[in-house]
């Protein structure tokens, strides 16, 4: 009998869950529908909705928790946005909004066996040290496939993005910085400065840092010593990652794995998501 090695969990899974999850932040109606709510602007409703997971929580525990936003564009949104919304009236509004904008991608795909799939994966999670994915995990879900779906691609998403922060702190990398490198290394796009609030000051401040690591070189463009650092994140990423889904979880994820990447392909291609 010839030997099985180990079920890996392809990038291709983890990009798919992110794109089903994002569509809450990207779709056309989403201000329009954080604003129902009472929310005021784009941004307010980002931040406000996706921190709802974890109550009603300040500023500086969004600052901590999602990285690699400017903290002055955090307090901005918060502590405002919990006096102009309720959270439960919130995060009914994402659930709706999420229900919404991914129906039409599930043409021909078997939602039933990805929601099942997904969601019997969930209590494989290590938790620990990961609060977004944690404070996902702890919502109660509507009972239906979609939601089901959307909700274990939103702590799946926040899982890896826990493990992916961890790694980013534990190496040195402030919010900028990871910003910057991002954007040199081609995994961000130009006006990501901009988008996270970040000033000129600041980012060159960060550019430096790294033009001094000999991982940028004169003029910003990501050196070969640069990528390979870059590229080492992303790995120690994927082994933190890993370390924290139990081998019959990845197993219940690997096996509706194509479901959700023909999923996130069909959402790409109605425009939802640009990448």
């Amino acid at each position: 009998m010839g030997h099985t090695g180990p079920v890996i969990l392809r990038r291709s899974f983890w990009h798919a869950v992110e794109t089903i999850h994002h569509v809450v932040y990207l779709s056309p109606a989403a201000r329009a529908t954080y604003e129902a709510v009472g929310l005021k602007g784009t941004w307010m409703g980002y931040f406000a909705s996706r921190a709802a997971v974890l109550g009603t929580p300040g500023p500086e525990v969004v600052v901590a928790t999602f990285h690699g936003f400017a903290p002055r564009m955090v307090h901005r949104a918060l502590p405002d946005a919990w006096s102009l919304a309720a959270r439960d009236d919130i995060l009914e509004a994402r659930w709706a909004l999420a229900r919404e904008t991914i129906a039409p991608a599930f043409e021909g795909v078997d939602v039933t066996a990805l929601a099942a799939g997904l969601q019997a994966g969930l209590p494989g999670l290590e938790l620990a040290g990961r609060p977004l994915a944690a404070g996902n995990l702890g919502l109660t879900v509507p009972d239906d496939d979609l939601a089901a779906v959307w909700h274990a691609a939103s702590v799946l998403r926040e899982f890896r993005g826990d493990s992916h922060l961890a790694v980013l702190t534990g190496a040195g990398f402030d919010g900028v910085t990871s910003n910057v490198l991002a954007v040199a290394a081609g995994l961000a796009m130009d006006g990501q400065q901009q988008l996270r609030g970040w000033t000129d000051e600041e980012w060159e401040a960060a550019a430096a840092g790294l033009r001094g690591r000999g991982w940028l070189d004169a003029d910003n463009t990501i050196t070969d010593a640069g990528m390979v650092a870059r590229t080492q994140l992303e790995s120690a990423t994927d082994r933190a990652t890993s370390a924290g889904i139990s081998r019959e979880a990845v197993e219940h994820f690997a096996s509706v794995a194509d479901l959700a990447v023909t999923a996130s392909k069909q959402l790409v291609a109605l425009g939802i998501d640009p990448r």
